[in-house]
């Protein structure tokens, strides 16, 4: 032993000494042994004493002892020289037998009471390798100070659970037992080894039990015993059997053999027939009890049962395929047997077994379906134990509930629907109450992450009256030391069944103790939902007693279910995830509030596909001279590259806005933009290029509003054109001419223009409103209409929410981006406009009325600023431009100026030197303007300035040179 084992032994042996004291532990032990602890002090046992519990009518020499035997015989000459002792228990952990040569192991052994009949469970002294293997149905390798009981400390034992191969139930355990000084953890896989070659010996003893049964009946038969005498009929008077009626017949024969007693039942076949089943009890000289099942048609004829050749049932395989249901192929009663007979098939072992209705059981024939006394009208079609029998009626309702739950779990991408799938699948075929617990973070998408901040009710399903754990949407934190605790601290399931030591952990966890035991349940299953090797939450089965308790089958199948849960949960945890993600990649790229303008009443919605995001995009844009840009646009296609590319067009459209094109030619730059797009996607090299190529372009509106006017000019790429709900609540389709989408290249954009009244609503959308792959274009118009009319009294918003709730699809396919404006006008009073004629000394006269135009709207703290600024920008128009020139003033949220002229000749700004005579005037202009630029029309060119309306505005002045001074100096230099 090394220093590392010393000091580990050291750990234990105080974290032993501290729980006995009453202590907390936590390091230093192994979870499971803790959790064994705890069992052992809750059942009243104390470490320093070790009562000796004999049991006189434990059976020595039973079926397990037969079995085993052979085995133990071999491992104990396999394992002379080796000090270590093998010790056989049952089911309750009672000493069966016990094989031990070396002296000193002999007297620890001798001194702890290790005999046959006495009995080692964990109620009775603790923590062992005999009774915490029974306790935890697994292998456990139990070391040193490990053991609970004081006197046991010096030993390492390690124990494997034996269980029935049918059944699955634990019938007894195996033990390996050694001083510590000699021990090995080899040992525990000798121990399972040894385990598996007892349960091939007893699954031996049932085949040979059913093999004896059956040859007991056949010679029963052929004496006429017990059914009389034997004459040969004919094997196929009636034809053969469809293999769906072969089922059929041999489901229901499983049935009456788990029924243990003489009944008889009535089948339907296809083709309106009908066949008789009788079953018989039998027993074979060793007096084990079982049933045989004889097969008739109603109207006296026979039939071939089995696949194979007709007439051939002498040569049956010998190969065993299991203890279910033996019989021939099947095997006339006139003609026994010269072998071993096969088995019959049963339930369907591939897949689910179909459905089967359910026939009566009587004592007696049934009316109508009479049952000849003579053995030549009956053939034998299956024999087996009752016991089998009911194992294999479970076994078909266990891969019936497995190919349900494959139908019915997972049918969403949604992690709360598939919770609740499963615990409805669950109830009330298999438990009495289910519920499904996840950490919060799977909720939202994320990994569970710790579990510590508990777990979140998001389902169940119940039978049982006023039995709620936990309402769904409550957080539990359950105690380390219950199921639940226990489970998601070791990641594997537990499995509660013993009346016994069931619930042991209740008293730290009173108020779940207590409605458990109102309800009568007795029986537990948690099992952890795992994916990915990560643990997503638990999933708790619960019984009552009219339900009988759960088996190890149970806890497999239990595993089964809520393993495919896990994988469709943590599917739909990713989905909801990536949805996340991409949604709030979407939403970033779009605006997230509309700016201040005066032109239009703005109201928007934009809703995701159930699919996921797409690239529908909008935006509201205010331009100079108090007109606002509308554009609604659709990116084909759908996922987070199709969001990134609407991201980045839309960025463009406000980059391109900046320069005040006109529709048709913004459309035009974007359709280079796009192209350009497509090319590099289309040449990019990487695993990511089949995604790319899926995006060959979009579509866009964009539509300018000029409230000065009541003008709208608008221009299409591809896109469904606008809608307008005029004053008097009338709605039309404006024609607007469609071009090519984004991204084809060399087609030209045609602009029309439209005189929107005041108080007209534009509604722009995009295809997913009005076009799913239910509804065509026209419907969907159609649609879309009917929600408009009548909108001339509502508001933006209002009028949204009734296109949202009249024509939106019940599962959209596509996004959809909805934009509703409503046209207000700027009164003739804020705008103010002058000729000027192309000579110099115009300017002080627009000057001087440009001033007291001001004072007239109260802005006679920006009179000065303003002048300077249309000084310097009527000079550069008389200077460089050409007639005709004029100067509109237009008062709203911001002043502008505007000078046109005729020219196509556009100022630049510039820094000017010092020995420069011109060149200053702009550059003043950009100082005391809040922005200025240059826009053209087909009559010449606009050059604007905004001014904000607030105080300080002319303050701004050049070395604190007083306005009125710096203008004349402006005049001078102008002139």
């Amino acid at each position: 032993m090394n220093v590392a084992d010393r000091e580990d032994l050291t750990l234990l042996e105080r974290a032993h000494e501290r729980f006995c004291a009453g202590e907390p532990v936590e390091s230093g032990v192994r979870p499971w042994v803790l959790t064994s602890w705890e069992r052992s002090r809750h059942l009243g046992v104390v470490s320093y004493h070790m009562p000796p519990v004999y049991d006189s009518d434990v059976d020595l020499h039973g079926r397990l002892a037969q079995a085993a035997t052979p085995v133990l015989d071999e491992l104990e000459a396999r394992l002379s020289g080796i000090k270590v002792a093998v010790v056989l228990g049952d089911e309750h952990a009672r000493v069966l037998q016990r094989r031990v040569g070396e002296p000193a192991l002999l007297r620890g052994l001798d001194d702890n009471q290790v005999l046959p009949g006495f009995e080692f469970s964990e109620q009775a002294i603790g923590t062992n390798g005999l009774g915490t293997a029974l306790a935890e149905r697994r292998p456990v390798l139990v070391w040193g100070r490990e053991h609970y009981p004081d006197s046991m400390s010096g030993l390492v034992c390690a124990g494997s659970p034996i269980r029935d191969p049918i059944s699955g139930r634990v019938e007894g355990v195996l033990n390996l037992a050694c001083l510590d000084k000699f021990a090995d953890p080899a040992m525990l896989g000798v121990a399972v080894n040894a385990t598996d070659r007892i349960e091939e010996c007893l699954l031996e003893q049932i085949s040979q039990r059913e093999q004896a049964m059956l040859r007991a009946f056949l010679e029963a038969r052929r004496r006429g015993g017990e059914v009389g005498a034997v004459t040969a009929q004919p094997i196929d008077r009636a034809g053969p059997i469809l293999s769906h009626d072969r089922l059929r017949l041999l489901e229901k024969a499983t049935e009456l053999i788990s029924a243990g007693q003489a009944v008889v039942a009535v089948v339907p076949l296809s083709g309106g027939r009908t066949a008789t089943l009788v079953s018989r009890v039998i027993e074979n000289p060793a007096g084990t009890r079982g049933i045989a099942v004889e097969a008739i048609l109603t109207d006296g004829s026979f039939w071939h049962v089995t696949s194979g050749s007709r007439g051939d049932h002498g040569g049956a395989s010998t190969t065993r395929r299991g203890p279910l249901a033996r019989a021939a192929t099947p095997v006339p009663v006139h003609q026994p047997p010269t072998a071993e007979p096969a088995i019959a098939a049963g339930p369907a072992s591939t897949g689910p077994a179909p459905r089967v209705p359910e026939f009566p059981l009587t004592a007696a024939p049934l009316p109508g379906a009479p049952v000849s006394d003579t053995a030549a009208d009956r053939w034998l079609l299956a024999v087996g134990e009752p016991g089998v029998g009911r194992l294999a009626v479970k076994a078909r309702e266990r891969l019936s509930l497995i190919w349900e739950a494959g139908s019915r779990v997972g049918t969403s991408l949604e992690v709360t629907r598939t919770a609740q799938e499963l615990a409805e699948v669950a109830v009330p075929r298999f438990a009495d109450f289910v519920a499904v617990d996840l950490p919060d973070p799977v909720l939202r998408g994320d990994e569970p992450g710790v579990l510590d901040a508990g777990l979140r009710r998001i389902a169940l399903a119940t039978t049982l009256q006023n039995f709620d754990l936990a309402d769904v949407g409550a957080l539990t934190h359950p105690p380390p030391t219950t199921p639940q605790g226990r489970c998601l601290a070791d990641g594997r399931s537990v499995l509660e069944a013993e009346p016994d030591t069931t619930f042991w952990w209740t008293p730290q966890d009173p108020e779940r103790g207590r409605r458990v035991r109102e309800q009568g349940i007795h029986s537990l299953m948690v099992v952890p939902m795992r994916a990915r090797d990560v643990t997503l939450g638990v999933a708790s089965f619960y019984r009552s007693r009219r339900m009988g308790a759960f088996e190890e089958d149970d806890l497999a199948l239990a595993e089964e279910l809520v393993g495919r849960a896990a994988v469709c949960i943590d599917n739909a945890r990713r989905f909801t995830r990536e949805h996340i993600m991409a949604v709030t990649l979407q939403r970033s790229l779009l605006p997230r509030r509309l700016p201040e303008q005066d032109a239009l009443d703005v109201a928007w919605r934009y809703l995701p596909a159930e699919a996921g995001v797409g690239g529908d995009w909008f935006d509201v844009i205010p331009l100079p001279g108090a007109r606002v840009a509308l554009v609604v646009g659709d990116v084909v296609g759908h996922g987070l590259h199709a969001a990134a590319t609407m991201g980045r067009l839309r960025t463009a459209v406000l980059n391109f806005s900046v320069l005040d094109l006109p529709p048709d030619e913004l459309l035009a730059h974007l359709d280079d933009l796009v192209t350009r797009i497509d090319n590099e996607e289309s040449t990019r090299d990487g695993p990511e290029t089949h995604e790319c190529e899926a995006v060959t372009g979009a579509t866009c509106l964009y539509a300018i509003y000029d409230p000065v006017t009541g003008a709208c000019t608008m221009a299409r790429a591809g896109h469904v054109g606008p809608a307008v709900v005029h004053p008097d609540g009338t709605v039309t389709y404006p024609d607007v001419p469609v071009s090519p989408p984004l991204g084809l290249g060399g087609h030209p954009f045609e602009t029309t223009e439209l005189r929107l009244p005041e108080g007209s609503q534009l509604v722009l959308y995009t295809d997913g409103l009005i076009e799913d792959r239910h509804r065509d274009l026209q419907a969907g118009l159609d649609e879309l209409q009917g929600a408009l009319e009548g909108a001339a009294g509502r508001t933006p918003e209002e009028t949204c929410q009734a296109v949202i709730d009249t024509t939106l699809p019940p599962h959209p396919s596509d996004d959809i981006a909805l934009l509703v404006a409503r046209t207000r006008k700027l009164s003739p009073s804020k705008v103010a406009h002058w000729d000027v004629l192309p000579d110099p000394a115009a300017v002080a006269s627009v000057r001087t009325e440009c001033g007291a135009q001001l004072q007239a709207w109260g802005l006679e703290d920006i009179g000065y600023t303003t002048e300077l600024i249309l000084s310097e920008l009527i000079t550069n128009a008389i200077k460089y431009g050409t007639p005709p020139i004029t100067v509109r003033l237009l008062h709203s949220r911001s002043l502008t100026c505007e000078v046109s002229d005729g020219s196509s000749t556009s100022p630049h700004l510039r820094r000017a030197a010092t020995t420069d005579e011109g060149g200053r005037g702009l550059f003043l202009v950009a100082q005391f303007a809040q922005r200025w630029g240059t826009r053209y029309n087909p009559r010449g060119k606009v050059i604007w300035a905004e001014q904000p309306l607030h105080d300080g505005a002319a303050a701004a002045t050049m070395d604190d040179t007083p306005a009125d001074t710096l203008l004349a100096q402006f005049d001078d230099l102008t002139l």
